[in-house]
């Protein structure tokens, strides 16, 4: 999925939290939304090298959230006013985990996403192996892909304004934007890598030009 659709999860998350328990001050904070929103995207970090391994943990982030959600807990409970960093950084986890798991309901690890043939959707550590894709959204940038943006960012947006809600509505934009280019961006990467001398192809990242050599 789209990198904007697993910030807005964890953005979502972060407005939930801070209504449903005021007391972890995550609703008079801009931190834990932002923390939720880094960890959101956070696993995307590793785009460049190993995509979906080497910072995707479906399973090792939520057993930290869990353990990062106990802490937050005892820290609301004995010390309130301190409950905003333990709050950020088990919405930070809790975020990066659900794009961890999210990412296994999408389309697989391939520059063609829409072709359907990879068998890889992202690596579980804990089990030594890739997990299919189960492609309910086919590929990042798919118009389901979009709507589920939507469907997190709309009750962020009925919530709160302010910072929060200018941000979500960006992250709306950008999301449609990429839907809308997504499949040509794809034509002309294609354009460029043939251009390109060989020896610079050769140092390019090996998932950004398999498909087109």
């Amino acid at each position: 999925m789209m990198a904007t659709t697993h910030a807005l999860v964890g953005v979502a998350l972060a407005v939930l939290v801070g209504a449903m328990f005021p007391e972890s001050a995550a609703d008079a904070s801009l931190t834990p939304v932002a923390a939720a929103a880094l960890g959101g995207i956070f696993p995307d970090f590793d785009l460049y090298s190993g995509h979906r391994r080497t910072l995707h943990f479906p399973v090792y982030f939520n057993v930290a959230a869990a353990v990062a959600v106990v802490v937050a807990v005892v820290a609301a409970a004995v010390v309130s006013e301190s409950a905003v960093g333990p709050t950020s950084i088990a919405l930070f986890l809790i975020a990066a985990g659900v794009h961890s798991a999210m990412d296994a309901v999408g389309g697989g690890l391939e520059l063609k996403p829409w072709r359907g043939e990879s068998d890889r959707a992202v690596y579980s550590h804990h089990h030594a192996r890739w997990i299919p894709p189960r492609r309910w959204v086919r590929y990042d940038g798919a118009p389901e892909d979009l709507l589920v943006a939507v469907a997190f960012a709309a009750p962020v947006v009925y919530t709160v304004d302010g910072v929060v809600e200018t941000g979500v509505l960006l992250a709306v934009g950008v999301s449609a934007v990429y839907v809308v280019v997504r499949k040509p961006m794809v034509i002309v990467t294609q354009a460029v890598v043939d251009a390109l001398p060989e020896r610079v192809v050769n140092r390019l990242p090996a998932r950004f030009v398999e498909d087109f050599r």
